[in-house]
């Protein structure tokens, strides 16, 4: 089930050129995605739309979850407030009893081992303790939808591995995850896909095993509406589709129940 739905979709601020051109993307329940890509590429852009922190320019984004999480790539710490506190208020806000929420604070500072203890100020914490009270809150309440971006920035090593078990977990209750991250060993060892954004359109990244589906003569049909399909590319008599390898079996099915005839199927690898 597509959690998530970004269909030709485009952003642009003001007068500037566009941030994001026709960008076509599903999360589904229980995917780890990594959205990866240069600096200014559109990363931070997608995770916002995601969640419905931003409006496209063009296009539609819809979204099937009710509880929805977001971990900025900068936390605006509190002043006055502690950890635990600002933590417990933020279970309150969300629906939670008093007991419930502090008890659910606790066991992820806990696990991700806050410095100094749940009654650290906020205006006390370094940047990486503050970022594990930015990924609490996100998990207070299991997401159904669940949207980091940078999230291992500042963390310890420690950390690190936590945060990916906490991902990994989310991801298995049934929840869509999608996070950016430029460390290639932590994309490799968190996500379940890998999507790359360049100068705003997502392209299948370099080294990727793609598989390669020709097809001509069928009933008229959006594959780009299609799930698993990354890239449509029409000729003369019919289309080419590239889909991660694995995951070209529905593709297959609902090319032959609408008339088209399968010319080739084979493996490539991006870039």
């Amino acid at each position: 089930m597509d959690v998530v739905r970004l269909r030709k979709v485009s952003k642009r601020y003001g007068r500037r050129r566009e941030v994001l051109a026709d960008v076509d993307l599903r999360l589904a329940a229980g995917e780890l995605l990594a959205l990866v890509g240069a600096n200014g590429s559109g990363k931070s852009t997608v995770l916002k739309l995601m969640v419905g922190l931003s409006r496209p320019t063009s296009g539609t984004v819809r979204r099937n979850a009710r509880i929805v999480s977001y971990v900025p790539d900068v936390f605006a710490s509190h002043d006055r407030l502690s950890a635990s506190a600002y933590l417990r208020h933020m279970g309150r806000i969300r629906g939670l009893s008093a007991r419930t929420a502090k008890q659910r604070s606790d066991e992820l500072l806990d696990r991700l081992a806050l410095s100094g203890g749940a009654d650290t100020p906020m205006r006390k914490l370094s940047k990486g303790n503050a970022q594990k009270v930015a990924l609490a809150q996100a998990l207070l309440e299991p997401p159904e939808l669940l949207v980091l971006d940078e999230p291992w920035s500042g963390l310890d090593a420690t950390a690190h591995g936590t945060l990916r078990e906490l991902l990994t977990e989310t991801a298995a209750a049934g929840a869509a995850v999608a996070f950016t991250e430029h460390a290639d060993h932590v994309v490799r060892s968190t996500a379940t896909r890998v999507c790359e954004l360049r100068d705003g359109s997502l392209v299948t990244p370099a080294g990727t095993s793609v598989t390669e589906i020709s097809l001509v003569s069928g009933q008229p049909l959006d594959w780009t509406t299609q799930p698993d399909v990354l890239e449509v590319r029409r000729h003369a008599d019919g289309v080419t589709l590239l889909l991660p390898t694995g995951r070209h079996d529905a593709a297959l099915l609902t090319a032959l129940n609408h008339g088209w005839s399968v010319t080739t199927v084979r493996q490539v690898r991006s870039g």
